[in-house]
């Protein structure tokens, strides 16, 4: 069951490393890695949270506005970035009992309709993942494409 606690591991601040397909549809183009900094806050009670992540090496920075509905116990993700200005199509879904969270949703990407999946897995106190893949094809078959790790910053006392 799906709580408006979910995502309460990825409050703070975070050193992350990205790997991702140079064409997102193409499982055997080739991964580009760059590291980045992201910084998440909670918003209305915990039924709610943002991100921010600076990638600097790149100079862009994006956000993560997520927002949990209590009627269906599912929540939406919402992803943004300063080189658009624009919310993409929300991902929507829930975290499984093993912790695991699967979000689902429909964009387009290089003028195709593609399904998404995002999905949040390995969380610890210190450590998440997320992954991002694609379907062309009805949920046949997935390309991973984008993967994120996440480590949290050592804190300065």
């Amino acid at each position: 069951m799906s709580t408006a606690h979910d995502f309460d591991f990825f409050h703070g601040e975070w050193d992350v490393h990205h790997r991702r397909h140079t064409d997102f549809l193409d499982a055997d183009s080739d991964w580009e890695e760059f590291a980045a900094t992201n910084r998440g806050w909670s918003l209305f009670d915990g039924a709610g949270n943002i991100d921010e992540m600076d990638v600097a090496c790149q100079g862009w920075k994006g956000l993560t506005l997520r927002l949990f509905d209590p009627a269906t116990e599912e929540w939406s993700l919402n992803w943004s970035t300063n080189r658009t200005g624009k919310l993409f199509p929300p991902v929507i879904g829930r975290f499984a009992p093993d912790g695991r969270g699967e979000f689902y949703g429909d964009d387009t990407h290089d003028g195709k309709d593609v399904r998404v999946r995002f999905v949040w897995s390995g969380i610890s106190d210190s450590t998440a993942r997320w992954e991002q893949a694609f379907s062309v094809d009805g949920e046949r078959t997935w390309v991973t494409n984008w993967v994120m790790d996440f480590t949290r910053r050592a804190s300065v006392s």
